[in-house]
């Protein structure tokens, strides 16, 4: 995955991470990409906790926030892309529009919005495997469950995030990138 979110970040600036889990992706990325400074974020404070613990010594990593992608406001003013890695399957809709508002109040012009995960698509038959994943989700909390890329994408265009690509990646997983 690094790879392809190297052709994607920009040389230097402040990457946001929401929903950084337990930082093991903020701590790997920050480490590949050190001239960016990375600002990962949970909802959870075991969560923040873990991040700090998996980016303890990186000084290109700042305190983990507490920012809930669903809010309206975050406690951050601008970041140069934002990350989003797992999330938008495990999260009700309305984490992923709270999402989509947040890059799209933060990016600056051209700036990426990156997420990462399981999708389904029309053109594309979903994977037993997703569809077992799926089930499993929603058994878990009906609200969430694999999104749809067409509706991804209405949602972000609605915000002013045109979409920019969308990149085939290995366990039938996707990264969809969209730009303010």
């Amino acid at each position: 995955m690094a790879t392809e979110v190297a052709e994607l970040l920009p040389e230097t600036g402040t990457v946001l991470e929401v929903a950084s889990g337990s930082g093991e992706h903020c701590a790997f990325f920050a480490a590949a990409f050190p001239a960016l400074q990375w600002q990962p974020s949970d909802p959870d404070a075991a969560g923040r906790a873990s991040i700090a613990s998996w980016c303890a010594g990186l000084d290109n990593v700042a305190a983990p926030l507490n920012i809930d992608a669903a809010a309206p406001d975050w406690p951050v003013d601008r970041a140069d892309a934002v990350l989003c890695i797992n999330m938008v399957h495990i999260s009700p809709w309305a984490a992923t529009l709270g999402l989509l508002d947040g890059a799209a109040r933060l990016l600056p012009p051209g700036g990426p919005l990156i997420l990462y995960g399981p999708y389904r698509r029309a053109e594309v038959p979903t994977a037993p495997s997703n569809e077992t994943f799926d089930e499993s989700l929603k058994a878990r909390d009906p609200a969430w469950g694999l999104r749809d890329v067409a509706e991804v994408t209405a949602a972000a265009e609605q915000r002013g995030l045109r979409f920019d690509r969308l990149i085939e990646m290995p366990a039938n997983n996707i990264i969809l990138v969209y730009r303010r």
